[in-house]
């Protein structure tokens, strides 16, 4: 089989970063997953949301499992550093990763089978330790490497596109991630790019673990009537939180104005944002609250997407352990050998 490579040209009057990187400089290998899947799209937000933010592609560690989630971390930040763990395993090995040097930006691809079966151990602790990282699950509901069988995030009463229908109650990640503590859950849809470009931004800026599940669609086993992770049936049913957008942190800018109405705020850049605040009773800093406007809205057979909750002072694993604010490869034998005064000192306070 052959691979068409990306032409390394561009227009010349193709838009560069405050780094001058083009958006083409975040892209990676060529695609090899099905025309017109959902992931593909995750990956083309991710890239936006790096190149706006004017990450340097090498502060990035990308990490991944087994699955066509796996493989798309191929396709962008192609100068970024890499690893694809095995089935399950990927919250492990960035855990340890992000332990060894807090300096890098740690951004682990998941899906809801690497996560939600043979790696559920990992992510829970992953998530309750709150490791400063982005973990993303591209949830299609189904193991498309297998052929289409169920996965555990897919509804009660879906179909297959063989016409099986799924007898198992799902598992919800957001639900669970909630419930363990973390920091920053969202949930997208790939093919809302509006709302998730943002979202991954506001993710990439949290400190702490910050975890989005984004649904898609797969057009080869799971884009059919009859399936709730299909782009028709999200389209149907989406109920998105909030209308986003993401300002890196600046001098604050601060607006008033009422639920329902709609206001122009004049950006760092002189450009002008339209807010509209939508429902004032929803309130994403309300752990409790929200889980509870999930389930109310996932009882309807409704899909809530958006900013589901945030907390703003939360704290990571190294603030946890109190370890030490440099990368450990940077310690030399000063450091990690003190001398005999210090370890006499150690011994002692351990009699």
């Amino acid at each position: 089989m052959t691979y068409l490579a990306k032409p390394k040209l561009h227009h010349p009057s193709i838009p560069v970063n405050a780094l001058g990187f083009t958006p083409r400089d975040y892209e990676g290998s060529t695609s090899t997953l099905c025309a017109g899947c959902g992931h593909d799209s995750i990956s083309a937000a991710i890239v936006r949301a790096c190149w706006e933010l004017s990450i340097e592609p090498h502060r990035v560690a990308k990490l991944s499992g087994i699955g066509c989630s796996a493989k798309t971390p191929d396709y962008f930040l192609g100068q970024s550093h890499g690893f694809n763990t095995v089935h399950g395993r990927m919250p492990s090995v960035l855990t340890g990763a992000n332990l060894a040097n807090r300096e890098l930006l740690y951004m682990g691809i998941s899906g809801d089978g690497d996560s939600a079966s043979i790696g559920m151990g990992q992510f829970v602790h992953v998530m309750r330790r709150g490791v400063n990282m982005v973990y993303i699950v591209e949830n299609n509901g189904v193991y498309g490497l297998t052929k289409g069988q169920f996965s555990a995030t897919a509804d009660q009463g879906s179909v297959s596109k063989k016409g099986v229908v799924n007898t198992d109650s799902p598992l919800d990640l957001v639900g669970l991630a909630m419930q363990l503590g973390v920091s920053f859950v969202a949930r997208g849809f790939s093919g809302d790019k509006q709302q998730l470009v943002p979202l991954i931004k506001a993710a990439i800026a949290h400190k702490g673990a910050a975890f989005i599940d984004v649904i898609s669609p797969c057009v080869s086993f799971n884009n059919h009537a009859g399936s709730t992770k299909s782009y028709e049936y999200v389209r149907a049913h989406n109920d998105a939180v909030n209308r986003l957008d993401f300002i890196a942190p600046r001098d604050p800018i601060t607006v008033d104005y009422a639920p329902g109405e709609a206001v122009d705020v004049e950006l760092h850049d002189g450009s002008v944002l339209r807010l509209h605040k939508l429902d004032a009773d929803y309130d994403p800093s309300d752990c409790v609250a929200a889980m509870n406007y999930v389930n109310a809205h996932q009882a309807k057979g409704e899909v809530v997407t958006g900013l589901l909750y945030v907390n703003t002072s939360a704290h990571d694993l190294h603030e946890h352990l109190n370890t030490v604010a440099v990368p450990l490869n940077t310690l030399t034998a000063k450091e990690l050998c003190p001398g005999q005064a210090a370890l006499d000192k150690i011994n002692a306070g351990l009699r």
